[in-house]
């Protein structure tokens, strides 16, 4: 290849120059990840060229045979890796080499604590694979030439890891990419025959195109016989994993393969390989990850498993075919029924589609329960990473709520801790006799939950409560109104729904008459702040409560939405007082009206940061407070 007279340089964006910097003094402990990450994305681009050429052909001519080659030169101490995929044009090379543009690196750098063995541990959450070729090398030279472009098109792309990356236009290059590594001193066992074959072996047997190497030669031929030059072999067994008998894998090629699909480095912590025959042939291979990546709640997140027909691959991230509170799901699926043209488009609405999602749900939920049944810590495990994603299940999975429901956890006032791990199969057995509701409450922190004064009642009576602070509570309970035939009600919405005593009957009936004059009063005060002001009946040691329609949003929801710039429906809430209480007994002989609004108004701005909500006068509810601080 001659190369043309114009070299640019680019430098790298800053976030890389960091990137790299830990990748290259702490990152891998394992440098031989390198060549599984670098085999990983020949595999990728052969694998779409497959795909485009299904429509294409011409893409092919030539060079049909898809093929991966790993060379190397101990002299020299190089590698190289060498595809005849898909390859690149000079855009795509800026946009996939010359920088890290990708979701989640900026959360990832944010993330950096400065300790680069606590940091070395969040690579899993993103993939670089490309760049883990300067763990052993101190200079990386790539060439690559796209398919269908012509042969002066190929572009070289060069760096030493520091700050800058060259670009130059280069001619005759073949189609693919070619990779060459310049490894370091201290990595040139790297460029030995014998060791790249065993790498390639261990992390790349299941790649499904032909891992090849020149075949090794040993000893001087013999007197006579003319010196053969080396012939290219196959080093891997080149067969689809997933395509295989489950008796003929065993944990560690199920682990690889999905280290080497995903670019995770870290082990997963479960999977299930399905054949599915009948009426529609597919097989599936589903991974969960250990860690949730950085993107997981972004709006722009991709997601989905890669989608093959009949052992060609067809798209990365088909979204379609896991519903979105199981995007964190990884893995591959392969029918034997969908046409090799398949398209996104015709995914929108295909009975083929349709039957592989909801038997890969079913599969993915089955396996969750397993382990929540059988191995309950991993389960832990699982659901601090994703708890909050598959609560979005039943608002979103109709036919598979009851299983979804069965596996959602909370924290709970039975341990007032703010683990989550009460399932409500739990809350159900533990449940009180004749009691008919699960009571729970929604906030945006434990601490907040767990104190609300709206749980006073029903801890005097011993009835637990579900403790739910994560955002997605809020949402996910207005799609529960039952679980094995019992009610949810929340403990700050609505009536509360306990069958009182006739004589605790009778005794609120005489409270509310005796404090009819404050409860007037303090109505006066509020106007149209509140619906109504009532004597309450779950009040113990707490003066007063807000009390929200049993349709109402959460006034800490109601806030956060309102900071987005949402409109919502004006409601007012129920203050509910508690007349036994010393503050009310205080407001009640007061005669100054003045002073008595101040009071009244205290005493509704703390209802309202009890309930998370934010205070229309800040500064007022201050200057009250430290007045009465100083009278009192």
């Amino acid at each position: 290849m001659t190369a043309t007279a114009k070299v640019e340089t680019h430098e790298f964006q800053t976030e890389v120059q960091q990137l790299l910097h830990l990748m290259i003094h702490s990152l891998y402990s394992n440098k031989e990840i390198f060549l599984r990450e670098l085999i990983s994305n020949a595999s990728d681009a052969c694998d779409k060229l497959r795909f485009e050429a299904v429509s294409n052909g011409e893409l092919l001519s030539g060079d049909a045979d898809l093929r991966i080659d790993i060379d190397c030169d101990e002299a020299a101490g190089t590698v190289t890796i060498r595809d005849n995929g898909i390859g690149m044009n000079r855009e795509e090379v800026i946009a996939n080499i010359g920088t890290i543009a990708r979701s989640g690196t900026k959360q990832f750098l944010d993330s950096m604590t400065g300790d680069e063995k606590s940091d070395s541990q969040l690579i899993g959450q993103f993939g670089v694979g490309f760049y883990s070729a300067f763990v052993v090398a101190d200079k990386v030279t790539l060439t690559t030439r796209r398919a269908g472009d012509s042969e002066d098109s190929a572009v070289r792309w060069e760096s030493d890891g520091s700050g800058s990356f060259t670009l130059e236009d280069v001619t005759d290059a073949c189609r693919g990419t070619e990779v060459v590594l310049h490894l370091r001193e201290d990595d040139k066992e790297f460029a030995g025959t014998h060791r790249l074959r065993n790498i390639i072996k261990k992390y790349s047997d299941h790649i499904t195109f032909p891992v090849r190497m020149l075949e090794q030669q040993f000893g001087e031929p013999e007197e006579g016989e003319e010196k053969k030059d080396p012939e290219w072999e196959v080093v891997n067994s080149a067969s689809a994993l997933w395509a295989r008998s489950k008796s003929e894998i065993d944990a560690e090629e199920y682990k690889e393969f999905y280290k080497a699909i995903c670019h995770d480095f870290e082990d997963p912590l479960a999977w299930s390989h399905n054949r599915v025959e009948g009426k529609y042939e597919y097989t599936s291979l589903l991974y969960l990850p250990k860690r949730a990546p950085f993107d997981l709640y972004e709006r722009d997140q991709t997601s989905g498993l890669r989608l093959y027909v009949q052992r060609v691959f067809i798209m990365d991230e088909a979204d379609k075919l896991m519903p979105r509170y199981l995007r964190f799901v990884r893995g591959v699926v392969d029918s034997a029924d969908l046409p090799l043209n398949v398209s996104r488009e015709i995914l929108q609405s295909n009975k083929v589609l349709d039957a592989i999602r909801s038997g890969s749900v079913k599969k993915v939920l089955t396996m969750l329960q397993n382990m929540a049944d059988d191995e309950p810590e991993k389960y832990a495990e699982f659901w601090v990473q994703f708890g909050q994603v598959l609560k979005e299940g039943p608002g979103e999975d109709f036919a598979n709520r009851d299983q979804v429901c069965k596996l959602l956890r909370y924290a709970s006032t039975h341990s007032d801790t703010d683990e989550q791990t009460v399932s409500l199969d739990q809350y159900v057995e533990r449940m009180q006799e004749g009691q008919d509701k699960i009571y729970f409450i929604t906030a945006d922190s434990f601490a907040a939950a767990k104190g609300s004064p709206h749980l006073e009642l029903l801890r005097k009576k011993g009835i637990e409560v579900l403790l739910m602070f994560d955002r997605v509570d809020e949402w996910g309970m207005s799609h529960l109104q039952e679980f094995e035939g019992k009610s949810f009600v929340s403990a700050a919405k609505g009536d509360l729904g306990l069958e009182d005593s006739e004589e605790d009957k009778k005794a609120l009936e005489e409270s509310a008459k005796e404090s009819e004059g404050l409860v007037e009063r303090i109505k006066a005060v509020l106007n149209d702040r509140v619906d109504e002001v009532k004597v309450s009946n779950r009040l113990t040691s707490s003066p007063a409560c807000l009390v929200l329609g049993e349709q109402d949003m959460a006034l800490h929801m109601q806030q956060l939405l309102k900071q987005a710039g949402h409109e919502l429906p004006s409601s007012q809430p129920v203050l509910e007082i508690n007349p036994e209480h010393a503050m009310l007994q205080r407001m009640d002989q007061e005669v100054d009206e003045d002073r008595f609004s101040d009071w009244v108004s205290l005493l509704y701005d703390q209802a309202m940061l009890a309930e998370g909500g934010a205070l229309e006068d800040g500064a007022g509810f201050v200057r009250r407070l430290n007045e009465m601080l100083l009278s009192s």
